[in-house]
């Protein structure tokens, strides 16, 4: 974007979770740590050209509450999870009463499933997420191209964890996942139409809590839905899989230039104060999701 011949620039968190991050501080010294992380990186993005910011922190280490007076930390959703470590039979304790007998229905009609880690090749996996989202009407937003998976193997490969339900020798569904520290975060699963009699999303799931139970993981974390409502289909359909493990996602923003931002908003002709952060993107992002 560029103002009065300069150009500027606003960051966001990648796909998925992040934020800033405490590791190692003694609780008195935590705040002072926070207010000398906001001195150092408002210079950082005066010397950058950084009007703004929004960060989507991360629901499990739960990084928001350490910085409320940094950042406007807003609650949007609730996420679910499965917790291995609690429980010495995770699919009896977190899953539902009907999702436990869907599995039981799969694997006896000859469902099977493999788990694959650091895979070298997702080549399948992409077929299988593009035609979910296909049927799904997805938004563009979670189109992603081919880079976009190259670079994920390419980059993250050593901290994949690909799982398939095959039925017959075909497979008809896969998960995408990444695990780190003892964390399992899933990530992209897509499955086969004329095989959903077969509950293929269901034996992924159970699949990765097998696999994870036996190799020492204390968590599954699942996300979200797609909207905030408790009632939303795809958020219900991941509380199946936790009944008693739930996290609270929180976003920030922030204006490192109220000056320019105003000035943005302007040129734009948004409010400051419009829902979508930042204003002056609001029109880019109503038509970029018509495209």
């Amino acid at each position: 974007m560029r103002i009065n011949n300069q150009t500027y620039y606003d960051i966001v968190t990648p796909y998925g979770y992040g934020g800033p991050l405490i590791e190692e501080c003694s609780e008195s010294g935590r705040e002072e740590l926070v207010q000398a992380f906001h001195d150092a990186f408002r210079d950082y993005c005066e010397q950058g050209n950084i009007v703004s910011e929004f960060i989507r922190f991360q629901p499990v280490i739960d990084n928001a509450s350490d910085f409320e007076n940094c950042y406007e930390v807003v609650y949007i959703r609730n996420t679910v999870g499965t917790n291995l470590r609690a429980y010495d039979d995770p699919v009896q304790k977190e899953f539902s009463k009907s999702t436990r007998k869907n599995i039981r229905k799969a694997l006896e009609a000859g469902v099977e499933y493999r788990v694959t880690a650091n895979p070298e090749d997702i080549k399948e996996f992409q077929g299988i997420y593009y035609a979910t989202m296909r049927r799904n009407n997805a938004d563009t937003y979670y189109y992603f191209d081919e880079d976009y998976f190259s670079k994920l193997l390419s980059h993250f490969g050593g901290n994949m964890v690909l799982v398939e339900a095959l039925y017959e020798g075909k497979v008809i569904g896969m998960g995408l996942n990444f695990v780190y520290d003892r964390i399992i975060h899933t990530h992209l699963s897509g499955t086969l139409e004329e095989f959903h009699h077969l509950s293929p999303a269901y034996i992924l799931q159970y699949a990765l809590v097998v696999w994870g139970k036996e190799n020492g993981i204390d968590l599954i974390h699942d996300g979200g839905g797609r909207t905030n409502s408790l009632d939303d289909n795809l958020y219900l359909f991941k509380k199946q899989f936790g009944k008693n493990t739930g996290f609270k996602f929180h976003i920030g923003r922030k204006i490192w230039n109220q000056e320019i931002y105003d000035e943005l908003c302007r040129a734009a002709e948004e409010e400051p104060e419009a829902d979508f952060f930042p204003a002056y993107r609001t029109k880019k992002m109503r038509d970029y999701k018509k495209v």
